[in-house]
């Protein structure tokens, strides 16, 4: 009861942040707590943070290719390029902020899709006289629902990759399918659901100055993407590539006097990074403690459609009463027990199904934060409505896709 009740205090302080303390000032002494009163042996508590520690690192130097693409103007090429493509309409601008926000959730991860595209999307809204929400929301929404397609798109992907030990090329083979379906219900849902805002009249529109194309950032980008593949076949890990990209981008940016080691120390974010650390041994204790002996009874043992829905299903709900990254550590070796294809389904779940509510996911609470600080205040009776037509939607059309990509590449 005592790893459960810390657990607790520590997903609220999340998602309050009061005084915007970071997430780790009560996570850090949280997970000391859990080892002070025995709820968990140090052992075992280092073993969870040594197996998450190569994770860890490949965050550390995602968060830092993100920033350092914005310091080279990646982020206000893309908001160029949305103005250019969507012509001022609405529902061109629609469908182009979900293209780059697929690409950059894909690419940089849901964290750069939250932090960096956000703003750029509120302001080229504004530059063309559009109403913002549902390109906003969008960027939510992307943020978790384009992240099943690689395993560097998502934190809970590279733990999935890790706990089965599936290959690079395999898990984009089978998640395939799973990411286009979610993107594109996503966009038939929000077209219909925001119909009234894309319908709207156009403000007065803004010209914007021309933003030259970053070439060194993307053809960084472009060489990193290659090497995840590429390193994947010999057993490398993800973040030695991340942190070569980062490298160039961080030696460029140096030199031209763009930024500062400090600044480039401080895009790590070593204190998300600490949180996420000690989250996980809060959860492996409580994990330890009676939560595995509850959900092991229901998680399927095969690999049947109906099973696969059935464990997407469960990481969903789970994922949205403790938060998706707790969820997947206490599923995870659930899953794994019962194969590749279950574990993908928990995938699945916990990064789609947050889209329901605002606890759901850290990209989430994360997104909140900017849109406030935008003087805009999102409604939380909206956002639901708007997850609940999307999440089971998608979640379903997922799981199928999953499971036509087991029979056809196998499991």
């Amino acid at each position: 009861m005592v790893s459960v009740a810390v657990l607790l205090v520590v997903l609220i302080v999340a998602v309050m942040r009061p005084r915007g303390l970071p997430e780790a000032v009560v996570a850090v002494p949280a997970a000391g707590l859990v080892l002070a009163v025995g709820a968990i042996p140090v052992p075992e508590a280092w073993a969870e943070i040594t197996r998450l520690a190569p994770v860890v690192g490949f965050l550390a130097a995602v968060l830092v290719l993100g920033r350092l693409c914005e310091e080279e103007g990646l982020f206000q090429y893309a908001g160029a390029l949305m103005a250019r493509v969507s012509d001022g309409r609405p529902r061109r601008l629609l469908l182009a902020v979900f293209a780059v926000a697929a690409v950059i959730t894909v690419v940089l991860s849901l964290d750069a899709t939250v932090v960096l595209l956000t703003p750029v999307v509120f302001a080229t809204a504004a530059r063309l006289g559009i109403r913002s929400k549902p390109h906003v929301y969008a960027c939510a929404h992307l943020a978790n629902s384009a992240s099943l397609l690689l395993p560097v798109s998502n934190l809970t992907n590279l733990l999935a990759v890790a706990a089965t030990g599936i290959s690079f090329l395999h898990f984009t083979a089978l998640m395939a399918l799973p990411s286009v379906i979610a993107v594109a219900t996503e966009y038939v849902v929000f077209r219909r659901f925001f119909a009234a805002d894309l319908n709207a009249a156009l403000r007065a529109r803004e010209s914007a100055p021309p933003v030259p194309t970053p070439t060194f950032a993307l053809v960084v980008l472009g060489l990193t993407l290659a090497g995840f593949a590429a390193t994947s076949l010999v057993g490398l890990s993800p973040g030695w590539v991340a942190s070569a990209g980062a490298l160039a981008l961080a030696l460029r940016a140096l030199q031209r006097r763009r930024t500062t080691a400090f600044a480039i120390v401080r895009a790590a974010n070593v204190p998300f990074l600490a949180f996420v650390l000690a989250l996980a041994v809060v959860v492996r204790a409580v994990v330890d403690n009676g939560l595995a002996a509850a959900l092991g009874h229901l998680m399927p043992t095969g690999s049947s459609l109906l099973a696969l829905l059935l464990a997407a299903t469960i990481a969903a709900v789970v994922a949205n009463l403790i938060n998706n990254l707790p969820a997947v550590l206490v599923l995870l070796p659930l899953a794994a027990a019962a194969g590749t294809p279950v574990v993908l389904a928990v995938l699945i779940g916990v990064n789609l199904g947050p889209n329901l509510t605002y606890v759901g996911s850290l990209a989430t609470l994360l997104w909140r934060r900017i849109v406030h600080q935008h003087d805009t205040q999102p409604d939380l009776g909206e956002f639901t409505r708007l997850g609940l037509l999307t999440v089971p939607l998608s979640i379903v059309l997922a799981v199928l896709g999953l499971w036509l990509g087991v029979l056809m590449f196998g499991g």
